[in-house]
């Protein structure tokens, strides 16, 4: 009996991420893929850092989501140009999905491109889509058992955002625990506590993403 074997999906993604990266460090764009569950603060930080970034670099966003354009709606009104990706159910994005939406963004006009992901603490971590550096937004009502829990999420990311912690008094959240789990999966994890409510620490996530930018176009 013939056996049909077919090619590993997450290969041709692969390729398809390659040429996506190639494409935008033609353009000498770098990017971001955020990532996060569902209602976390991905869009809230995008925004926050549109808003301390827009006079200084050209901004792009490419906004994931299973439905809807309310997101790429509002991060629109800043004035960059925003792309939207509805999945149709689908948990994450793809490359192909990604590079379909550069074909449709002014990329010679991009200096920083956001892409947000799919709400989602599993998928988005197996799927390359191109970028330079991967960002979970993690937050306090969550709770500080997501590190155990989703060990490939913090393993695969450059760096963790610890958002709402305005709301910190209020939750029974370890943060001595979530550091230490962390710190278990990837000792060299930088997490910086973050509110986009009341701006606290958004400076030193924007100066931690301006050193990054400088150091790639530096090499």
């Amino acid at each position: 009996m013939e056996i049909k074997v077919l090619k590993n999906i997450l290969s041709v993604n692969e390729q398809i991420a390659q040429k996506n990266r190639g494409l935008l460090d033609k353009n000498n764009i770098f990017t971001i893929n955020i990532m996060s569950s569902p209602g976390a603060g991905k869009t809230s930080l995008i925004l926050q850092t549109i808003k301390r970034l827009k006079d200084k670099t050209r901004i792009g966003v490419i906004e994931g989501d299973v439905s809807s354009s309310v997101d790429a709606e509002t991060v629109g009104k800043e004035g960059v140009p925003v792309i939207q990706i509805n999945t149709g159910g689908g948990c994450h994005l793809d490359a192909n999905m990604v590079n379909n939406a550069l074909s449709n963004l002014p990329l010679p006009d991009i200096d920083l491109l956001f892409i947000e992901n799919v709400g989602n603490l599993i998928c988005p971590a197996s799927f390359a889509l191109g970028d330079h550096k991967r960002v979970i937004v993690s937050s306090i009502p969550e709770g500080h058992d997501k590190p155990l829990k989703y060990p490939l999420m913090f393993h695969e990311a450059n760096i963790v955002l610890l958002n709402k912690i305005d709301l910190l008094p209020y939750v029974a959240f370890d943060m001595k625990a979530f550091s230490q789990a962390i710190r278990n999966i990837n000792e060299k994890l930088e997490i910086i506590p973050i509110s986009c409510t009341t701006g606290q620490g958004i400076e030193t996530w924007v100066s931690w993403l301006v050193a990054q930018m400088r150091k790639k176009n530096s090499t």
